[in-house]
C-alpha cells in the first residue's frame, strides 16, 4: 500500500467505520489532472448501492475540508465485489483456499503474474499452489492481488 493511500485510509477510516462499514481498501490513481480515488467498502451481508451513496457523501465532505489531494479527482464508492482486490495480509488469510491471482512488481521465479490457490500466509509471505507447485511469495512484492470468481 502506498503511504498516500496509507494517509487516506487513516483520515476516512474512522467515519467509515462510524456508519457500519468496513474499509476494504483503497486505490489512488493519478492521471495527470484528473485523477481517481476508489474507495472500497465491505459490510456483512455486502455493500448496496444507497450504502455507497451514504459513504459517498460522508467521504466527499472530509475529502473537502481536510484537502489531501490535490488538483481534480473523481471520487468512487464500492463494493469490492467477487473478484475483489485483496489490500491487506488479514485479507488473504479470508480467502484460505480461495483462487487468487498475483501480479508483482518484479519477477519472481522467473515470472510476475501467479494464478493458483491461496493456501497460506506465513509471516510476510503468501503461499500459492499452482498444479503441483508450492509458490512462497514475499508479500512485498505484490503489487495486486485480486480473488478469481470460484463459478
Amino acid at each position: 500500500m502506498s503511504r498516500r493511500t496509507t494517509e487516506l485510509g487513516n483520515l476516512l477510516e474512522p467515519a467509515i467505520k462510524a456508519l457500519g462499514f468496513r474499509l476494504w481498501g483503497i486505490e489512488y490513481i493519478p492521471q495527470g489532472r484528473h485523477s481517481l480515488l476508489r474507495v472500497y467498502l465491505d459490510k456483512e451481508g455486502g455493500i448496496d448501492i444507497e450504502d455507497c451513496a451514504i459513504a459517498s457523501r460522508q467521504i466527499s465532505s472530509i475529502l473537502d475540508v481536510e484537502d489531501p489531494i490535490t488538483g481534480e479527482y473523481t471520487l468512487e464508492v464500492s463494493s469490492p465485489g467477487l473478484d475483489r482486490t485483496l489490500f491487506t495480509l488479514d485479507q488473504f488469510n479470508e480467502y484460505l483456499g480461495w483462487h487468487v491471482t498475483l501480479r508483482l512488481t518484479e519477477n519472481f521465479e522467473n515470472r510476475r503474474k501467479f494464478t493458483g490457490q491461496l493456501k497460506a500466509v506465513v509471516d510476510d509471505e503468501i503461499v500459492i499452489i499452482i498444479g503441483d507447485e508450492e509458490y512462497t511469495i514475499p508479500y512485498e512484492l505484490i503489487e495486486k492481488a485480486s480473488l478469481v470468481s470460484q463459478v
